[in-house]
């Protein structure tokens, strides 16, 4: 991959990573809730997910995916769903503390890790990687030595910034009203991700 290559990638993948979405909700509402520390193991979720989903659209898999009509309803009905629900309990949940000490790592990794994995339309993202800059003439492997630290990083910066933003938030919201409608306002972003995921078409593929 030429520096020039590389330089349009990396400004794509920016885009692609700070564009708020349901991980960058996750990442802001784990920052506000958690101590900082148990709140970056989110951030560790999504970079599993793209390492993942990487390594997925360099074999070819996600192609196939995206090609599947059946297959991408169904994913996306599930991820919508899901979504939602995780909305319409934050909503419930806001008025009342958050229940930092309750929650084990685990459960906070696994969460985001869910997340970052049932967005179909993120596939989109790592389509447009591959087919706009992935150069035909080049062995994959070799070009994945570029791509997937370049990718990984941003991804990491991207992500970590959020959870920040998410603690600095946190820390200012001091009186419970104020945070409440902060915790509503994750919640309803959850249902409005929820339901532009169901109505979303599906990615369409270089032919």
């Amino acid at each position: 991959m030429s520096f020039e290559a590389w330089t349009i990638f990396a400004l794509f993948w920016v885009v692609f990573v700070t564009t708020p979405g349901p991980n960058a909700v996750n990442c802001i509402s784990n920052g506000m809730s958690l101590p900082f520390p148990k709140a970056m193991l989110g951030v560790l979720a999504i970079l599993t997910q793209a390492s993942g989903f990487l390594i997925l659209s360099a074999l070819g898999v996600t192609a196939l995916i995206a090609a599947s009509a059946i297959g991408f309803f169904i994913a996306k009905l599930v991820g919508a769903g899901f979504l939602i629900w995780l909305g319409i309990r934050g909503w419930r949940n806001a008025a009342r503390p958050a229940p930092a000490a309750e929650r084990p790592a685990r459960h906070v990794y696994l969460h985001a890790l869910a997340v970052a994995a049932i967005n179909p339309k993120s596939v989109a993202g790592y389509l447009a990687a591959f087919s706009q800059f992935v150069q035909p003439d080049v062995p994959i492997w070799q070009q994945m030595t570029v791509i997937m630290p370049t990718a990984l990083t941003i991804t990491a910066l991207s992500y970590t910034g959020f959870t920040l933003l998410g603690a600095l938030m946190g820390k200012a919201a001091l009186g419970a009203v104020f945070n409440t409608w902060v915790r509503r306002l994750m919640a309803a972003c959850f249902i409005i991700y929820g339901v532009l995921l169901g109505t979303s078409a599906a990615p369409a593929t270089k032919g």
